[in-house]
């Protein structure tokens, strides 16, 4: 049986890069539409009835916790997205998340299994989100009791230490310098050579250096390949 998925980011190269991977990842799963921001999510979610929403935080017109509640009415929705703060990832959840990925903190299997899971019912958290929803409930002193009710929900392939989750920085993953993992968050961030060039001070030539030196150790060929590799769905080779 298939699992439909709606795919909403603002990052282009980040819808295009989630698609292939979760195309490419097993014939369940297909993505059947995408949205750059939350009003074209909300209306592309009502036209497709997916059974999975993938949601990004910060989006343009409508941003994705303002669209959430109205999303969730739709279909279980997976936060997908850079936004790690503890704020960010309490109010999606109060808002009907059924889960929360941050880029960088699972791979490709994670979130093939995550998207299974919220499907069905299944909370899943990556550590920073994780981390963000037991602060919370210590903050409100509900002891060891619901310490342990929040554990299971947490994706069991994950090393914890304790509480405090320690992941191993892309950086480190992929072999990564760490002027080249700036440079690649930029690519992620969806910005171009000329710009990557002015952030980091450095010339387009050096940015074009370090792109073909980031796309040799992530074994990626574009742009889509390089951020799919980054965003933590899919293995180094």
């Amino acid at each position: 049986m298939t699992l439909t998925v709606l795919v909403a980011d603002d990052n282009p190269v980040v819808r295009a890069g989630l698609r292939a991977l979760l195309d490419a990842a097993t014939p369940e799963i297909r993505v059947v539409a995408e949205a750059p921001d939350g009003r074209t999510a909300m209306d592309e979610a009502r036209r497709h009835r997916p059974d999975v929403v993938l949601l990004d935080v910060r989006m343009p017109i409508v941003d994705g916790l303002t669209a959430l509640p109205h999303l969730a009415k739709v279909a279980p929705v997976l936060m997908l997205t850079y936004s790690a703060e503890t704020e960010v990832v309490q109010e999606a959840l109060r808002l009907g998340a059924g889960g929360y990925l941050v880029h960088g903190e699972f791979t490709a299997e994670e979130l093939v299994t995550a998207v299974r899971d919220v499907r069905a019912g299944r909370a899943r958290f990556t550590p920073t989100a994780a981390n963000a929803l037991v602060g919370a409930v210590r903050g409100r002193g509900l002891g060891a009791t619901a310490h342990a009710m929040v554990r299971p929900i947490v994706s069991t392939s994950l090393r914890f230490d304790g509480w405090a989750s320690q992941v191993q920085p892309n950086v480190a993953r992929f072999g990564l310098s760490v002027r080249e993992g700036e440079v690649m968050d930029l690519i992620a961030s969806g910005l171009n050579n000329r710009q990557i060039a002015d952030t980091c001070f450095i010339s387009e030539k050096t940015v074009k250096n370090h792109i073909n030196r980031i796309f040799a150790k992530l074994h990626a060929t574009s742009r889509s390949e390089a951020i799919a590799a980054w965003l933590g769905t899919r293995a180094a080779s």
